[in-house]
């Protein structure tokens, strides 16, 4: 199986106020980088460079293609993998306050180790593409948490497609 070839429910990043702070940085750095060049100041170089690091990190939050779905297979995320349903143990949505905001964090708790619950492993990924972003963390003991924020969808309607279709596929 391959990661693009997902089928059945999926969102992608597709809020504009995402993508036009990656574009803005892209910009900046470019901007800086040809003030260094012309100027010879390193400190544009450096900023410049600064810069470019931000806006290539953040570079998948331009990508139309599935970050997170699910199919009768499990639930996929972008750069970790196929969960296969019955490894799921609970899907929940859970604000977190983040400095002055809050921020819907999409959690799935796992029965098993992360790899016995992956039926297709997309973890490795190539060097240039290590260095971007992940839509996802393991930081918690075998749960798996997505920020549902920069998605083209509602965190309530993720939460309930995805919960729909566990009760409907897992055995």
């Amino acid at each position: 199986m391959d990661e693009r070839d997902v089928g059945g429910y999926s969102v992608t990043y597709g809020r504009e106020e995402i993508q036009a702070p990656v574009y803005v940085v892209a910009f900046l750095s470019a901007a800086m980088l040809a003030a260094a060049f012309v100027t010879g100041n390193t400190v544009w170089l450096v900023l410049g460079v600064a810069a470019a690091g931000v806006a290539y990190y953040n570079v998948p939050l331009l990508e139309r293609r599935p970050i997170v779905g699910a199919n009768q297979y499990g639930i996929f995320i972008q750069g970790l993998g196929l969960i296969r349903w019955s490894a799921v143990d609970h899907i929940d949505v859970v604000e977190l306050a983040v400095r002055a905001s809050t921020i819907n964090e999409l959690q799935i708790g796992l029965k098993t180790r992360l790899s016995s619950a992956l039926v297709a492993d997309w973890r490795k990924q190539p060097f240039w593409r290590s260095l971007m972003r992940l839509p996802w963390t393991m930081a918690r003991s075998n749960v798996v948490a997505v920020n549902l924020e920069p998605f083209n969808q509602e965190p309530d309607e993720v939460h309930r497609t995805l919960l729909r279709l566990w009760r409907h596929y897992r055995s």
